[in-house]
């Protein structure tokens, strides 16, 4: 008969520090806004699983004036890689929280900036939340942070055990023309269900069979990167299972998912459907159903690109016999108002352009002159 020890050594009790509210854009994008140091600006914060450390935007590092050292570490994204600078030995002022002693490498956001149409001041991972227990809470939008420690798990969800370095490694199974088990990077800055790395695609077969694929563009580390856009069946995380899921399949020529180490990633439109609990402190991460759980998926398709540059929201790509180059839109093309809305908001406008199937009104200023575009938005599925 097996024995089991009489005594064992437990940490103590995770314990709350505080709540922190965040705001959520298009994809699931969740922003914080903190203080640095003594500085009194508010800054925001992407946080992202899917970064193994802390960093600030070049151009925020600028404006505060803070120190600068060039480092032997190289950074790398869907899009570049780059050697980077650091700035050092810093403390991030959340709400009820101080985090010191945190080293903040450098990096260039502007083209995340101009694709949310807010100021993105750095990004949030791996050196902040291997200090503690971060639950998401996207029902009431807030993070409430323990210590680490002994931690119970609320009922009705599942625990995953995921492979850690700095950034968790998940499995996950992908099925359509065929069925692909593998490791996924566990991504909550990536506004998307999930990207897929084109050699897993084309050696698992998994879309063998005849596709309706979209040319497209995403942002990231670098600047944007060209991707194709589908449906694939079904998507499997832990028991929960996702039918039609539209995800993106890129060239990984700069191995961010060392395939075949991974497969790609997972991103937050499909992770928001959850409330998660990330337990870097022990690897585990625990996802529960929440009220966006039944969400309908984005099939909207416009091949339209549009960012903020200048203030004003600007046409700078239309993918070739795309419903945006059916349309008539041109490069250059200033967008002042989507339907009635006249807010500039370019949030309002991406989600305005997310009815599939339906005609879309666009005001756009054409050299001088207000011009009403309709465009079909097309659906991928």
């Amino acid at each position: 008969m097996p024995t089991k020890a009489q005594e064992e050594f437990v940490p103590p009790p995770a314990t709350h520090i505080t709540s922190i509210s965040f705001t959520m854009l298009t994809g699931g994008i969740i922003i914080l806004h903190a203080t640095l140091d003594n500085f009194k600006d508010s800054l925001n914060f992407v946080l992202d699983t899917g970064s193994g450390g802390i960093s600030l935007d070049s151009a925020t590092c600028d404006y505060l004036a803070l120190p600068k050292k060039l480092s032997d570490k190289t950074v790398r994204g869907i899009a570049g890689m780059k050697q980077v600078e650091f700035t050092y030995n810093h403390s991030l002022h959340l709400t009820g929280l101080t985090v010191d002693n945190l080293d903040f490498h450098i990096n260039d956001y502007e083209i995340l900036t101009s694709a949310y149409g807010i100021r993105i001041d750095g990004i949030i991972g791996y050196s902040f939340l291997r200090r503690f227990i971060v639950m998401v809470n996207y029902d009431i939008m807030t993070l409430e942070v323990f210590t680490p420690g002994t931690f119970k798990y609320p009922r009705g969800g599942y625990l995953l055990r995921p492979q850690f370095t700095t950034l968790p490694m998940q499995p996950v199974t992908v099925r359509d023309n065929t069925l692909v088990n593998g490791k996924f990077y566990f991504d909550t800055g990536a506004g998307l269900c999930m990207l897929l790395n084109a050699e897993m695609v084309q050696d698992s077969s998994l879309l063998k069979s005849k596709k309706k694929i979209y040319p497209t563009e995403a942002e990231g580390l670098g600047g944007k990167k060209a991707m194709n856009l589908t449906v694939i069946k079904e998507v499997r995380v832990g028991p929960y299972k996702f039918r039609n899921v539209p995800v993106y399949i890129f060239d990984d020529e700069f191995n961010v998912t060392a395939y075949p180490v991974l497969g790609g990633l997972i991103g937050n439109d499909i992770l928001r459907r959850f409330n998660v609990i990330l337990n870097y402190p022990e690897q585990q991460i625990y996802i529960r159903p929440n009220k966006h759980y039944t969400d309908s998926f984005d099939y909207s398709y416009t091949g339209l690109g549009m960012y903020l540059i200048n203030g004003a929201i600007t046409v700078t790509e239309i993918m070739a016999h795309s419903p945006a180059e059916e349309a008539g839109f041109q490069v250059g093309d200033v967008v002042i108002g989507v339907e009635n809305d006249l807010s500039g908001n370019i949030q309002s406008y991406k989600t305005l352009l997310q009815n599939a199937r339906t005609k879309v009104k666009v005001l756009v200023s054409r050299n001088g002159e207000l011009i009403i575009v309709p465009i079909k938005v097309r659906s991928i599925y």
